[in-house]
């Protein structure tokens, strides 16, 4: 694949999160996927392997923050490697607002995520 080939698939993929599309995301990772979150108890955060775990953990952020969004995105991509940069945004259950830059480290094989490691500021959330 090209490189702009790979910031297309990173583009869309950074849509499908806003749509909050589940299936679409899916379609983009690797059988071999990995997700490592902002937060949890590892050093990585939390670390979810495989499609069935990657899957819960995308949908456990629209369930936790409804609203959640990804906003001004930058993306790029160079060998295998892609950047999503943006602002994520949305409610918390308590009415508070989060509003933190973050980065997507992905890593592609044979076209597909295989590793979405998420970074994002640590920023105290914003009145409701």
């Amino acid at each position: 694949m090209t490189q702009k080939d790979l910031q297309s698939i990173i583009e869309a993929f950074g849509d499908a999160w806003n749509r909050h599309d589940i299936e679409a995301l899916m379609s983009f990772m690797h059988e071999d996927c990995v997700f490592e979150g902002v937060a949890g108890p590892l050093a990585c955060g939390a670390r979810h392997e495989g499609p069935a775990a990657v899957r819960k953990a995308f949908e456990a952020a629209w369930q936790i923050i409804p609203d959640a969004a990804w906003r001004n995105a930058r993306c790029w991509a160079s060998g295998n490697n892609g950047v999503m940069e943006s602002t994520f945004t949305g409610t918390t259950s308590d009415g508070s607002r989060i509003e933190a830059n973050m980065v997507d480290l992905l890593v592609f094989k044979d076209g597909k995520i295989i590793l979405k490691n998420a970074f994002r500021k640590q920023r105290p959330h914003l009145p409701g």
